[in-house]
């Protein structure tokens, strides 16, 4: 079945994209998975094949691809595997705050890094600022031209891989999110890497702590102005969220075609279990959460490409997509029966996977707050 139309040039992104998961990242990805690794020479083979940075804008030597190509392709690389999609994708998409609030230096100095290949990671998230971001203690201290960074950052994507780092820190903690500003910070400089997480899923993306321990940066790597740093992150966030519930529309899609092909080969009682009515309308309601998640994805990435604001759409479909994925992978782990509790079988890895969406980036229930505050104003 058709999942959507893709012009000529989304098709060369994403079947090149794709040709390449299939010959590099299946054969080792049952050892990634064992080990929490994640595939660096995948990656390297990807990015010699110019796929890394390709929303890096045209004018800062990148391709500039529009968020529908964005969108489809993210959903593409998520059916082989959601935690490598999203860790490669992640790692030049984290310049769009850059190109939001930064100075044209700034701007081209983070393209420069990206399309030589360094992965980025966004540093916002601390062991007491989790849904309450305005209450990150990383502090930021200007001492002539340069900015000191003190702190520890938590259940940081990339934070085990990255070369560069967003880094959210606060000038003054009594002026709570009035205070948190954005800093571009190079690895290089000091950030030291902490504790690596043992995830239930997405074991390809590594997360972990991050340290900045007396981290010294230009001040011409501030990020736009000191003080507007939880408004930049927040309007980031608004377009960020939706197109993070791309893999979990891939990590469905491959649920369903793993369902459907046991359906079809799985016999009981001198049948295909596919022919028994009572199984094949679980199908049938996995394929129709699939298509609405979809559709509506990719109406807010028309949204976005033509400068619209979202006001409160990402947040919907956060909500969404991220309850249809859970519903979608405990349903194909169903349709398997018993097999689909073993790990001999890869839809009890895509439950595992699905279940982060409805957590990070805002949890749900942040996701409903919001948009309870809209509907209050």
């Amino acid at each position: 079945m058709k999942k959507f139309y893709v012009s000529d040039e989304q098709s060369n992104i994403i079947e090149l994209a794709k040709k390449i998961l299939e010959k590099e990242l299946v054969p080792c990805l049952g050892e990634c998975e064992k080990n929490g690794t994640f595939p660096m020479e995948v990656f390297k083979s990807l990015y010699d094949a110019g796929l890394y940075g390709l929303d890096v804008p045209e004018k800062y030597g990148g391709m500039g691809i529009s968020h529908e190509t964005s969108f489809k392709l993210n959903e593409e690389m998520a059916w082989y595997d959601a935690g490598f999609a999203f860790s490669f994708r992640l790692g030049s998409l984290v310049a769009n705050l850059v190109y939001m609030a930064g100075t044209e230096y700034l701007k081209q100095y983070v393209s420069e890094l990206v399309l030589s290949g360094k992965i980025g990671a966004f540093c916002l998230t601390e062991a007491e600022a989790g849904s309450d971001a305005a209450a990150i203690r990383t502090t930021a201290k200007r001492e002539g031209d340069e900015y000191v960074l003190n702190g520890v950052k938590s259940f940081i994507s990339n934070g085990a891989i990255a070369d560069f780092f967003i880094i959210a820190a606060t000038i003054d903690r009594n002026l709570k999110h009035k205070g948190i500003t954005l800093f571009l910070v190079e690895k290089e400089r000091g950030v030291k890497v902490g504790k690596v997480e043992d995830k239930m899923g997405l074991k390809t993306s590594l997360t972990s702590e991050v340290i900045l321990e007396d981290v010294r940066i230009p001040a011409d790597h501030l990020i736009g102005e000191e003080g507007k740093g939880f408004v930049y992150a927040m309007k980031d966030m608004d377009s960020i969220r939706p197109m993070s519930m791309t893999y979990a529309v891939g990590i469905m899609q491959r649920a369903l075609d793993e369902a459907v092909n046991y359906a079809k080969t799985r016999k009981t009682f001198g049948k295909p279990i596919i022919a028994n009515q009572g199984l094949a309308f679980i199908l049938a309601d996995m394929q129709k959460l699939i298509h609405v998640s979809r559709s509506s994805l990719l109406y807010i990435a028309k949204e976005l490409d033509e400068g619209h604001p979202l006001n409160g759409i990402g947040s919907s479909a956060k909500i969404f997509v991220s309850d249809c994925a859970m519903k979608v992978t405990v349903d194909a782990v169903q349709v398997f029966g018993g097999y689909g509790y073993m790990k001999e079988y890869p839809v009890e890895k895509l439950m595992r996977d699905a279940k982060i969406f409805s957590i990070f980036e805002g949890t749900n229930q942040i996701q409903q707050t919001i948009l309870t505050s809209m509907l209050s104003q």
